[in-house]
């Protein structure tokens, strides 16, 4: 059973969080493009016709990056339940190294959940109505900030639960 679950516990992690953690990156850059900032590689667009079609696919694009952070949080909350359940299994629920990863895991889904999420809401609105991108630049650099915090929280749970320091369960 401690398989089962173990095994249940790293592939939603990996499905979930990983699926966050990157299109969580890419979306401040993707919609700061779609309020019309040049952060498209260097790439500015010449034709006047060409704009628009960028405008719209950018803000597309950040609307469905959007939308997998906010399914996979929902469904990233099977990751500590599978977790905590396996720590049962194994006996390791008062052990440091596990406290620790679920404090760091609980602060990381605050932050997603009052920061990340909210701030892509924020750009969106942004980049829906059209604004500029000196408008619209200081909420993507504290989105980005704020996500790079996210990715940080969860490296290092990873390293935790590889790790495990102080485990007497074995390496």
């Amino acid at each position: 059973m401690t398989e089962f679950l173990l095994s249940v516990h790293v592939l939603v992690a990996i499905v979930t969080v990983g699926s966050i953690t990157v299109a969580a990156s890419m979306f401040p850059r993707i919609a700061l493009r779609a309020c019309g900032g040049s952060s498209g590689g260097g790439r500015t667009s010449s034709a006047a016709g060409e704009e628009p079609d960028r405008r719209s696919e950018g803000t597309g694009t950040a609307v469905l990056l959007h939308r997998v952070c906010t399914g996979y949080a929902v469904a990233g909350v099977v990751v500590p339940v599978f977790g905590i359940a396996t720590g049962a299994q194994l006996g390791v629920l008062t052990d440091a190294w596990l406290i620790v990863s679920l404090v760091l895991t609980v602060a990381a889904a605050a932050l997603l959940g009052l920061a990340v999420l909210p701030g892509q809401r924020r750009l969106l609105a942004l980049a829906e109505g059209a604004a500029a991108e000196e408008e619209a630049r200081p909420v993507a650099s504290r989105l980005s900030m704020t996500t790079g915090m996210f990715n940080v929280l969860w490296a290092v749970v990873v390293v935790l639960m590889i790790v495990r320091p102080g485990s007497t369960t074995g390496a």
